[in-house]
């Protein structure tokens, strides 16, 4: 696995989700268990946002003056940008599934952001780790390319086909696991995972809540990861793309809550994208399509798609 980003700017990177996360989990917390409004989750979005765009200015500028090429500076940082569309609009699917999860458990609103938290750590170190698998087996087996390819194309198929319907969490085999493994309180005890009954330490409903988040965001980075692979190899480019669309996903999540019935038809765009760059990994080896079509491609789906929500929106 090689990546034309400099050591540095991997330290600057590191230096920057320390950061990052030494304020949602330091700074923040001192804020105690509380509901999070439109105001300030929309405020907290874009700051994440922000802070995207000016790493993927950094990373223009390093690259320029580690290769003295302003082309190839463009062309990875319309990869970094690309990466993080893709990752960022399958995350509104993956949000709308916490929404089903928080809803099926109860879980208070004040408690919502601890469990975003912890997720956004786990979520961090999962696909890391998966990054790492994933460009190790691009570079050493070429072929894997065309069953990612392939998986994404089938995914796509399969998310427009179940887009619109009511996902049933009662038959979902991992909580059916968990609640035969771990015996589970009928109440919450504020933001403890555990608690004790009768002498015995058993689960909180909280804890299948961290669970079932952590199952969800694995499932969903198999999706994501490869759609990234497809449009760059540099693993440096998969991984900081990626972790900058979680950073935000706490935020994202609070905000996306007041509005997710207004976007009822965004699955079915997702799905048309993942077909796409299913597509464009399959056809790599024959026609290569430039990053910035693919980058106009996905803008131009979610745009319309959003628009189209907005506009048949029953509410």
């Amino acid at each position: 696995m090689e990546t034309i980003a400099p050591l540095w700017l991997w330290a600057s990177f590191i230096a920057i989700v320390l950061v990052s996360l030494f304020v949602d989990f330091v700074v923040l917390k001192k804020q105690g268990s509380h509901d999070i409004g439109v105001k300030e989750a929309l405020n907290w979005s874009l700051i994440w946002i922000a802070l995207s765009f000016l790493f993927n200015g950094l990373f223009w500028w390093a690259i320029k003056d580690t290769t003295g090429s302003v082309e190839i500076a463009n062309t990875k940082s319309l990869e970094f940008l690309t990466g993080y569309l893709i990752e960022k609009s399958l995350a509104v699917d993956n949000i709308f599934v916490f929404l089903m999860i928080f809803s099926y458990f109860a879980v208070p609103t004040n408690f919502q952001k601890r469990v975003l938290m912890i997720g956004i750590i786990g979520a961090i170190v999962l696909r890391t780790l998966m990054i790492l698998v994933g460009g190790w087996l691009l570079s050493e087996f070429h072929w894997v390319l065309y069953v990612f390819g392939a998986f994404l194309i089938l995914t796509g198929v399969k998310m427009w086909w179940a887009a619109g319907q009511e996902p049933d969490l009662e038959d979902n085999p991992a909580l059916k696991l968990l609640r035969k493994v771990l015996p589970v309180s009928q109440n919450y005890d504020g933001e403890k995972f555990w608690t004790f009954e009768n002498g015995k330490k058993i689960a909180t409903p909280l804890f299948m809540v961290i669970c079932l988040i952590a199952l969800t965001d694995v499932i969903f980075a198999v999706d994501s990861i490869p759609a990234i692979f497809a449009i760059t190899s540099d693993p440096f480019i998969v991984l900081t793309s990626n972790v900058f669309a979680i950073l935000g996903l706490r935020a994202m999540y609070f905000l996306l809550a007041a509005v997710a019935n207004k976007f009822h038809l965004l699955n079915y765009g997702l799905a048309v994208i993942l077909v796409f760059i299913g597509t464009k990994m399959c056809l790599i080896d024959v026609f290569k399509i430039p990053v910035g079509i693919s980058l106009g491609v996905v803008v131009g789906i979610l745009a319309a798609t959003m628009l189209l929500s907005v506009r048949t929106s029953k509410t």
